[in-house]
C-alpha cells in the first residue's frame, strides 16, 4: 500500500513540474525586422520606431549646411543663429534645428580693414573674407551667407574664390519687399550700403523697388551710431529717437512706404513698434531665407 501511495505521489510531482515548465516558456513572437544601428530613421516610421512625428520631414542628408561668415558684428550674428534655428524648428517641428557652420571674424582687427577699404584699399578685407569662406567650405558648408549687408558687396569675389554659392542678403530682402507690393522704400545702413549702387541697383533693377536714402547729415549720423554703439551692442534710447525721426521724415517727405533696416545691427535698435511704416528686418529676412534654401524650397 505504501509503495502504491508513493507511486501516485511521484506521478503527481512529475505532472506538476511539467506544467510549470510549460507556463514559463515565452509565447512565440512574430519576427520584427531590425533597423541597423547606422541607418537613418525614415520619415515614414511610426512613433514606436523612434520618431516623434508622422509628418514627412527631410533627413539630415537632405538639409544643406549653411556656412555663415559671422562676427561682423557678433551682436547681430547671435540673432542670425537664433532666427535660423527658430525657423527650422517652427517649420519642421519636434527637435529639428538648422545645420549651420559659423566662422566668427575678430571684429577689432577687421574694423581696421574696413577703414582701409573705405580709403580705397580693399585687399586686407577681401583676404579676410575669402579666408573665412574657405574655412567654411573645408568644414562642409554647402553655400555661404555673409552676416552683413555691406559685406554682401563682396559676394562675387567669394563665389569666384571658393566655388560656393553666396545667398545674397539684398536678393532675399528685395524679394520680400516685392512680395509686399511696395514700390518705394527707404534704405538705412552704413554709408557704404546707402551710397554705393550694389544694393540700390539690385532692388530697383531685379525687384522693381525704388530706393530713397537719408540726406548726407543723416547718413553720417546713422553710420556713427552703427559703428560706435550698435557694433558694441550698446543700445541707447536717444539713438532710437534719432533713427525714428529720420524714418518718419523719409516717409512723410520722400514717400517711403516702408523702411529697409539695411544693416544687420539696426534691428537691435529699431523694431516695428517704433515706427508707423512697415519695417523690413534684413537680419531675420536673410536668416529665414537661408533655411528655406537649405531645405530646397527656393532657388538662389
Amino acid at each position: 500500500m505504501r509503495s502504491k501511495t508513493l507511486g501516485v505521489a511521484v506521478f503527481l510531482i512529475i505532472m506538476l513540474l511539467a506544467a510549470g515548465c510549460t507556463s514559463q516558456q515565452a509565447a512565440p513572437e512574430t519576427a520584427t525586422p531590425q533597423r541597423p544601428a547606422h541607418a537613418p530613421i525614415s520619415p515614414s516610421m511610426t512613433a514606436s520606431e523612434g520618431t516623434t512625428s508622422a509628418l514627412s520631414l527631410p533627413n539630415d542628408s537632405e538639409m544643406k549646411v549653411i556656412g555663415m561668415i559671422a562676427g561682423v558684428s557678433w551682436a547681430s550674428s547671435a540673432d542670425y543663429y537664433r532666427y535660423m534655428n527658430e525657423k527650422a524648428q517652427n517649420d519642421l517641428g519636434g527637435l529639428h534645428s538648422a545645420r549651420v557652420l559659423m566662422y566668427s571674424i575678430e571684429f577689432d582687427e577687421f574694423s581696421k580693414q574696413e577703414r582701409l577699404a573705405d580709403a580705397g584699399d580693399w585687399e586686407p578685407l577681401n583676404n579676410t573674407l575669402v579666408d573665412s569662406a574657405q574655412r567654411l567650405k573645408r568644414g562642409g558648408a554647402d553655400f555661404i551667407i555673409i552676416g552683413s549687408n555691406t559685406l554682401n558687396s563682396r559676394a562675387d569675389l567669394i563665389e569666384e574664390k571658393t566655388g560656393l554659392m553666396v545667398l545674397r542678403i539684398y536678393d532675399a530682402t528685395g524679394a520680400k519687399v516685392n512680395r509686399s507690393g511696395f514700390t518705394k522704400v527707404a534704405l538705412l545702413g552704413t554709408k557704404y550700403t546707402m551710397e554705393q549702387p550694389f544694393y540700390r541697383d539690385a532692388l530697383e533693377q531685379k525687384y522693381g523697388v525704388a530706393i530713397v536714402i537719408p540726406n548726407a547729415t543723416e547718413r553720417d549720423y546713422i553710420n556713427t551710431v552703427i559703428f560706435d554703439e550698435l557694433c558694441r551692442n550698446e543700445i541707447r534710447n536717444e539713438s532710437r529717437d534719432g533713427f525714428v525721426r529720420i524714418i518718419n521724415r523719409l516717409a512723410d517727405e520722400e514717400g517711403a512706404q516702408g523702411v529697409i533696416l539695411g544693416c544687420t545691427e539696426i534691428p537691435l535698435l529699431i523694431h516695428q513698434g517704433d515706427v508707423t511704416v512697415p519695417v523690413f528686418d534684413t537680419t531675420r529676412i536673410h536668416a529665414e531665407a537661408a533655411v528655406d534654401y537649405a531645405l530646397g524650397r527656393t532657388s538662389p
